[in-house]
């Protein structure tokens, strides 16, 4: 969550947040209830304070051997007087005693609301980030690659697929319902090859290759920001309190979660294949031919902890952009990259960015890629933390993450755009080896 200290000090800026990027959060009952429990809390420390005070003095009452008890019948004062003071004190104890399990019990119902709210605070995003509504208003940066322009009909991938036998939508549907599919054969070998590459190049590039959980705690879909807001488009096991992840941003991200870093160990650059599940709720009749938005798939995910630093983060942002860019240029397939405006950015990014690859079947760009940039967002949650090499405090780290490549959707542009006429699809050259010297896929 955002540091409360922050939004104090920031508070039109964090209004401004709030507006341009259509988040629901009530500020104002925020900051109202950010103020009952500081005065809550202030309270609670003066009479703990006064207490403390109290139950020094009562001591010397206990104790008629005491110096200070002696002194004070030396000076004329009858040990019942003593006693029915002490008494008096001792009930001014008891009274501040109640009233201090009365604020605490206020403060623990203040700390829920306050935390609840807190949890829907937008991060503020960077002074870069275009102002809009929707993906509509997402601006282009660049475009790499020109679209194949065919010298006959092209089929789209799910009429190729079926042909050649290598998609299989109909008995993915009569096992898992509806948005589920079968890859076969080749259709297989061409899904894991994409993936093997994508892994290849980013263990290349000095990333750490991690095999993670695809079933997590529902602690740690908060702590990566998907939880609240997201239940339901995660497949959750609410009799566990676990969620299936939709990538495996959440168990790279959160695997150091409460820990305290060395300063020295970042930044940390973790890589992993997972299947990722998504229920796609709300999206009925939107996208829903083909292998374009599904129910599961695997995808290949980078992480990179840094330090808190913008500047820093700024340069791992252009870092994993370039990384999924590389894997996408192996494979010749056109693409564009989009800034994605305020309104499609969510809650907890500064800046964000998404890879569009060229699909024929949809005559234009699809969205293949996110990288996104969370600055201190994700590691609050989390408790993420690094001890500064230089002022010896416990900072939290910053958080980023981008998709290498995510399978079966990169397939729709590979089917699609090396189709031959007769046909068949011709195997990408970077996917080869990867498929055993195969060069064409179908007779």
């Amino acid at each position: 969550m955002i540091d409360i200290k922050f939004i104090r000090e920031n508070t039109d800026a964090v209004r401004r947040a709030i507006e341009v990027k259509r988040v629901a959060c009530d500020l104002d009952r925020l900051l109202a209830v950010d103020q009952d429990r500081r005065d809550a809390q202030a309270e609670a420390d003066k009479l703990r304070g006064e207490l403390k005070e109290l139950s020094a003095q009562i001591g010397h009452y206990k104790n008629p051997k005491s110096k200070w008890f002696q002194d004070q019948l030396a000076r004329g004062r009858t040990a019942d007087e003593l006693k029915r003071e002490g008494e008096s004190i001792q009930a001014q104890t008891g009274d501040i005693k109640t009233r201090i399990k009365d604020l605490e019990d206020r403060e623990r119902g203040i700390a829920e609301a306050f935390n609840e709210l807190m949890l829907t605070v937008p991060q503020v995003p960077s002074t870069s980030t275009p102002v809009g509504a929707t993906d509509a208003d997402n601006v282009e940066v660049r475009r790499w690659g020109e679209p194949r322009q065919f010298e006959f009909e092209p089929l789209d991938h799910v009429e190729l697929g079926t042909k050649l036998g290598i998609i299989d939508i109909e008995r993915g549907v009569k096992l898992a319902g509806t948005r589920n599919y079968l890859l076969r054969g080749a259709g297989s070998m061409l899904h894991h090859a994409v993936l093997r590459l994508a892994m290849d190049t980013i263990v290349g590039r000095g990333f750490e290759p991690v095999t993670v959980p695809v079933l997590v705690r529902d602690e740690m879909m908060v702590g990566t920001g998907y939880f609240p807001g997201g239940e339901e488009q995660a497949y959750r096991c609410e009799r566990d309190a676990k969620s299936l992840v939709g990538t495996a941003e959440v168990s790279l991200t959160a695997m150091y979660g409460d820990e305290i870093l060395d300063a020295e160990q970042l930044p940390i650059k973790l890589a992993a294949v997972s299947t990722c599940f998504r229920r796609e709720a709300g999206a009925a009749g939107k996208d829903t031919h083909g292998l374009y938005r599904i129910h599961f798939f695997d995808k290949v995910e980078q992480v990179v902890l840094c330090h808190a630093d913008d500047t820093e983060g700024e340069k791992h942002h252009h870092e994993i952009i370039a990384n999924a860019e590389a894997v996408l240029q192996a494979l010749a397939l056109p693409y564009r990259l989009m800034q994605v405006c305020t309104g499609d950015m969510g809650q907890g990014k500064v800046e964000m960015y998404d890879i569009e690859t060229w699909m024929p079947s949809r005559g234009g760009y699809g969205e293949t890629h996110s990288a996104s940039r969370f600055g201190d967002f994700q590691a609050r949650r989390l408790n993420l933390r690094y001890k500064d090499a230089e002022t010896k405090k416990n900072v939290f780290c910053h958080t980023l993450n981008n998709t290498v490549i995510a399978s079966p959707r990169i397939l729709i542009a590979i089917l699609e755009q090396y189709q031959n006429a007769d046909g068949t699809v011709t195997v990408p050259p970077a996917l080869r080896a990867y498929m055993g010297g195969m060069e064409k896929i179908g007779p």
